[in-house]
């Protein structure tokens, strides 16, 4: 059996969680990582090609993208460019249909497969909402997230001028509704009042409740735990009051990291063009033999 190459691009929480995805995969082997220090190579990558551009790993067959959601765009086009295939765990919901457009025209240009917004939210969230919406055409779907750290909003108050650290929190209200609890250690010299400001604009955050804390060390705060209930009640034919709820407690880098290892599986399987989860058949995102899938899962 041929394997799957795959090169995994940034080693922040999410990279280090999809090497581990991979090393557990019989169908992939890991063709190398890209990092911007590729001189700071830690011991779980010794035996591993570690470099700064992926073009300088052979034979690449999917790159999975770890990069922070706002540079994605810019590394997909890049690497689909040159003949590969891209998936990645874009985020910010308002601009993925645009974002799905976009790198639809790279990659059926370059006959290539990109998958795009494939971690749990929006991802595998996203299917199992879609599947609801099948059960019950006519209804509400609330999705209530957390408690727990989210990584992109995490990511987005880091980016934020005079952040040194942060923690950004997802507290469910209910209903879909969130609280976003951010803490943060500021660069010296920064005022506090014009960083918060910031973060709360930050598209991020400018449709939820958001409360921004100063505090002395972020790290004794962080749990990479995180959940989500997912709750549908609607209409299934003209029977009312047809009610389904899914729940799940996870670490967040690892499941991310599991997906999109599924998903850069399935994107091998798709013709050219960009996908998100919602449109690759589930079953091209396991390993083994489809029959046997079948049998087992049917």
């Amino acid at each position: 059996m041929k394997k799957i190459r795959a090169a995994i691009v940034g080693y922040g929480n999410i990279g280090s969680y999809v090497l581990e995805a991979l090393q557990a995969a019989p169908d992939f082997e890991v063709a190398g990582v890209v990092r911007r220090d590729a001189t700071n190579v830690p011991a779980e990558l010794k035996d591993y090609v570690v470099v700064s551009d992926i073009a300088q790993i052979k034979d690449v067959d999917v790159a999975i993208l770890c990069t922070p959601t706002r540079s994605v765009e810019s590394y997909a086009s890049k690497i689909l460019a040159m003949g590969i295939n891209t998936v990645d765990s874009f985020d910010i919901h308002t601009e993925i249909s645009g974002l799905h457009k976009r790198l639809g025209e790279v990659a059926k240009k370059h006959g290539k497969v990109s998958v795009i917004s494939a971690g749990w939210d929006p991802g595998s969230d996203s299917v199992v909402r879609a599947l609801l919406e099948a059960c019950a055409p006519k209804g509400i779907t609330y999705t209530n997230f957390g408690p727990g750290m989210s990584m992109g909003h995490t990511v987005a108050v880091k980016a934020v001028e005079g952040v040194k650290a942060a923690l950004s929190m997802t507290i469910p209200v209910g209903t879909g509704i969130h609280r976003r609890m951010v803490y943060v250690e500021l660069k010296e010299g920064y005022d506090f009042k014009q960083v918060a400001e910031a973060i709360k604009t930050d598209p991020y955050f400018v449709h939820d409740e958001t409360h921004v804390m100063q505090v002395e060390c972020v790290d004794n705060l962080k749990d990479m735990g995180h959940g989500v209930n997912l709750v549908r009640k609607g209409v299934s034919g003209k029977t009312q009051n047809q009610l389904f709820e899914f729940d799940m407690k996870i670490n967040n880098p690892a499941l991310t990291g599991q997906i999109l290892v599924a998903t850069a599986r399935a994107s091998m399987k798709q013709q050219p063009g960009c996908y998100t989860l919602i449109e690759i058949p589930v079953i091209d995102m396991l390993y083994g033999d489809r029959e046997e899938l079948i049998k087992h899962l049917v």
